[in-house]
């Protein structure tokens, strides 16, 4: 096939030319030097011969598109769009230095830890383009760029399309083949795709695309870089369009050589490119959470999933409204520390005392508010007056009043030292998993364990333009455990508690110089929340 000629580069006032950098189906690329702010561009201009209403329309959809996803980090932004003195529409857009990956896996081995960073940071931004409604539909190592900082940049929404459109098959668009391994190029797809890393649903008559088919491109993307080849190629075998086709919509996916990949990896790829999409992960997120699972399973730092206003359902029992409200009172369980027995007192007629085999109870009692000292109270069950001695002769009226007296002082020192005693040990006490016995009118004396749940802990804060991430982790997790986390700055009272299950979140929208706080509480499953919340700011 002859290879077009490349346009001229519109002359554009505030930019100066520099070079090409690359020319695509409708549209080629141009680096230029950007006057006013001082910094290097990349100008997509639409070529001459296709300024019909259809790709003009197409055209400022793209720029559109990636106006709306510009914040994200890992999402190439567009500066401005307007058209050239000679009709042409352009627009400029962040200049990537970096190769693209579909550069970098036909040259270098990828490591497990780096494609895991890659892959969770891709989910990341993909997931975003899902939240606004905008699926790629060409997701492919080569539409993956490397930003001045080195993290990859996602670009080309050329074809994208909203989630809820409908998508019309047959279009001019060429089935862009010419990235697979034998540079074979076709026109026999109905829709503009990329065949080496597109869906099974793609090649139906009537193609349905959902976030799932985004799901499949993405993991194919990522078998890309760990395998150095397409997931459905084979290597000595004929690799024809035909061939490809026939091999994603059976879900041959060509098994790995390399011995250093984890089987976890392995088993969230073939997921994520399983022939049906019911059986694919539900969304960008959920992918991105299994590459994170292999990434604590390798002891590999955790990469955030940079979601903007990312919420998760709360798992499913009974809440009540102050569940969520910020000036909602929340009555924690108290940890008590029980004080020393007392020795029971020796039996004495002249105060009815029960003999040493009916000792007096003596239960320390912890009762929940929110408070943080511990109140004890001393419970005293007389014993029946049949269990009672027979008494000795009396002493005379006014002996016996002395000794009343005397034992009643002794007996309230006794209990005072106690509970003194009792006190201490549940201030100073670091032991917070004691038990606490409940004492009821029948003598039920079921033991229940209390707890403080923990304070998370800060791992890190980062900025990244307007995007600030507070990253956190829980020093005692527990199955179901997810967290409470709201703005603490400005009017705090307009700040709504959310809930999350991920360890980061992600504030957009920061001025500079501005201050952003957060506050982030752990909350069990069984509705227990963090005895203090993690509070933090940046700058401090």
């Amino acid at each position: 096939m002859t290879q077009r000629a490349t346009a001229n580069p519109p002359a554009l006032a505030g930019f100066t030319f520099v070079r090409l950098l690359g020319s695509g189906g409708f549209s080629d690329v141009f680096l230029y030097e950007q006057k006013f702010p001082e910094r290097r561009v990349a100008v997509k201009v639409l070529l001459t011969e296709d300024l019909s209403p259809a790709t003009r329309a197409a055209f400022t959809a793209e720029a559109n598109l990636m106006a709306q996803l510009s914040a994200h980090p890992y999402i190439v932004t567009i500066f401005q769009a307007d058209v050239a003195e000679d009709e042409r529409p352009y627009f400029v857009m962040e200049y990537c230095s970096g190769p693209s990956l579909g550069d970098r896996y036909k040259r270098e081995t990828f490591a497990v830890a780096d494609v895991l960073q890659i892959g969770i940071r891709l989910s990341s931004a993909i997931a975003t383009a899902h939240s606004v409604g905008i699926l790629h539909r060409d997701i492919k190592p080569a539409n993956v760029l490397t930003n001045d900082f080195g993290w990859p940049a996602l670009t080309d929404f050329g074809i994208s399309s909203e989630v809820e459109s409908e998508v019309i098959p047959h279009t001019t668009t060429s089935a862009r083949v010419s990235d697979s391994p034998t540079g074979h190029t076709s026109t026999s797809a109905s829709v503009g795709m990329s065949i080496p890393w597109s869906p099974p649903e793609m090649f139906d008559d009537d193609p349905d695309p959902d976030v799932r088919s985004d799901v499949f491109s993405l993991a194919a993307t990522i078998y890309t870089l760990l395998a150095g080849q397409t997931p459905f190629e084979v290597r000595g075998r004929s690799n024809s369009t035909v061939d490809l086709v026939g091999r994603i919509v059976r879900g041959a996916i060509t098994p790995m050589d390399r011995t250093d990949i984890p089987r976890s990896l392995l088993a969230v790829l073939n997921k994520g490119m399983a022939a049906e999409p019911s059986e694919r992960f539900a969304t960008a997120v959920d992918f991105a959470r299994a590459l994170q699972a292999v990434e604590l399973e390798l002891s590999y730092s955790q990469t955030p999933i940079d979601v903007p206003n990312l919420k998760v359902k709360a798992p499913e029992r009974d809440l009540v409204d102050s569940d969520f409200d910020p000036e909602a009172t929340r009555v924690r369980t108290i940890a008590t520390v029980r004080a020393q027995e007392p020795t029971p007192p020796a039996p004495s007629s002249a105060l009815g005392s029960p003999p040493s085999s009916a000792p007096v109870s003596d239960k320390t009692v912890a009762r929940a508010r929110p408070a943080t000292a511990v109140q004890s109270e001393t419970v005293v069950r007389r014993p029946s007056p049949a269990a009672e001695p027979e008494a000795e002769a009396a002493p005379p009226r006014r002996g016996r009043r002395l000794l009343v007296a005397a034992a009643l002082v002794v007996g309230l020192v006794v209990v005072a030292g106690g509970i003194f005693i009792a006190t201490q040990q549940a201030v100073d006490s670091p032991d917070v998993n004691a038990t606490t016995e409940n004492v009821t009118d029948s003598g039920d004396q079921s033991a229940v364990v209390s707890e403080i749940v923990p304070t998370p802990v800060l791992e890190s804060v980062t900025q990244d333009g307007a995007v600030v991430t507070f990253t956190w982790s829980n020093p005692e997790p527990e199955s179901g455990d997810n967290y409470l986390w709201k703005r603490t700055d400005g009017a705090a009272a307009d700040h709504q508690v959310q809930s999350t299950a991920d360890s980061s979140v992600a504030i957009d929208g920061v001025a500079p110089g501005s201050t952003v706080c957060v506050s982030v509480e752990i909350r069990r499953s069984n509705s227990l929340v963090s005895a203090s919340p993690l509070e933090e700011c940046f700058p401090e």
